[in-house]
């Protein structure tokens, strides 16, 4: 009986349950995020006063932000592999680059919001200043979140405690990473490349 207990890691689908958990969060996160997004496209262009998007966004930094933050995808899902390679020296190298990619695109952000401020624009200056804030700092918390993961992991595999047997756990954390670069995707298009 007890080793039935242990053996029912895996779900009837023959996933493990704790990837199951990962993915039923990950999709209670898009409800979150897809009524920001929602708000945010309702408003959009309603404010009465200034400052105005136009007036205020750096396409070509924020373009830059998003492409460190997007390649990040790529060094996330290179430790994934090598863990399952059990090749741990790259491992902590490919966390590290996942984390400090994630750092610069946080610090990229917090730069940003300053830079707003400074122009003017708060949460509750206007519509746009409310939504934009509460959309982007929502995902900047997220992310911040995913680099808290990220240096858990790396500190874990210096400790030894971080081998190919915890593949998996590398594995859900990727899952966790890849979904809020693709959120930054829609936030990016939504919020800064489409027309107002």
């Amino acid at each position: 009986m007890a080793e039935v207990a242990h053996a029912e890691h895996y779900t009837s689908t023959g996933i493990d349950h704790r990837k199951v958990l990962m993915w039923l969060f990950l999709g209670s996160e898009c409800l979150f995020f897809g009524s920001l997004i929602a708000t945010y496209q309702v408003y959009r262009g309603q404010s009465l006063v200034g400052p105005h998007p136009h007036e205020i966004f750096n396409i070509a930094y924020t373009s830059i932000s998003a492409f460190v933050l997007l390649m990040s995808s790529l060094t996330m899902a290179l430790a994934v592999n090598s863990i399952r390679l059990g090749n741990l020296p790259a491992t902590r190298v490919w966390l590290l680059l996942t984390a400090l990619q994630g750092s610069i695109f946080v610090g990229g952000q917090v730069f940003e919001f300053t830079t707003f401020v400074a122009h003017g624009l708060s949460l509750q200056v206007n519509l746009f200043g409310t939504t934009f804030f509460v959309l982007t700092g929502f995902h900047g918390a997220h992310v911040t979140v995913g680099i808290i993961m990220l240096f858990s992991l790396l500190f874990a595999s210096v400790l030894g405690r971080l081998g190919p047997a915890q593949a998996l756990t590398v594995e859900i954390v990727g899952l966790y990473w890849h979904f809020v670069d693709i959120v930054w995707i829609v936030i990016f298009t939504v919020v800064y490349l489409l027309p107002y």
